[in-house]
């Protein structure tokens, strides 16, 4: 069980009692240390049914977060780069962090519909009319 609170930002705090940590074997180099110590960890956070975050950015979190989230709507965050517990355990809760800052940032404004100038119309057309005039110029004299 994580103890301590993960600050995402000035909204958005989630308590320790939503955080489950476990510590797994790693694989990869390392020698006896990965065969002996458990130092990779596997982080759950209940996403679906946490009362820390606003439904949008549950929502947003929910497409964000692909495969790493589970049919009940656990997230799971597998940290096994350092050779530490408490380095991957750091790891891991910074990568909730991100993947919730991303979640809860603003939408992106709706695009504006613009139509194309006079000019760059006319452009255009002359330009289409050109490239006509060149392909009929490669007909050979006898019409064909």
């Amino acid at each position: 069980m994580a103890s301590d609170a993960l600050f995402i930002n000035d909204r958005i705090t989630i308590a320790g009692w939503e955080l489950t940590e476990q510590f797994v074997l790693a694989g990869g180099p390392g020698g006896q240390n990965v065969n002996k110590v458990s130092t990779a960890v596997q982080l759950f956070f209940n996403l679906v049914g946490s009362p820390s975050l606003p439904d949008r950015v549950k929502d947003n979190a929910v497409r964000l977060a692909g495969r790493r989230l589970s049919k009940e709507g656990v997230l799971l965050i597998e940290a096994s780069r350092f050779r530490s517990q408490e380095r991957n355990r750091e790891d891991a809760r910074e990568r909730l962090k991100e993947l919730l800052l991303k979640a809860a940032e603003p939408p992106p404004p709706p695009r504006r519909k613009t139509k194309p100038t006079k000019g760059s119309v006319e452009r255009r057309l002359k330009a289409k009319t050109g490239r006509g005039e060149i392909k009929k110029l490669r007909k050979g004299p006898d019409g064909d």
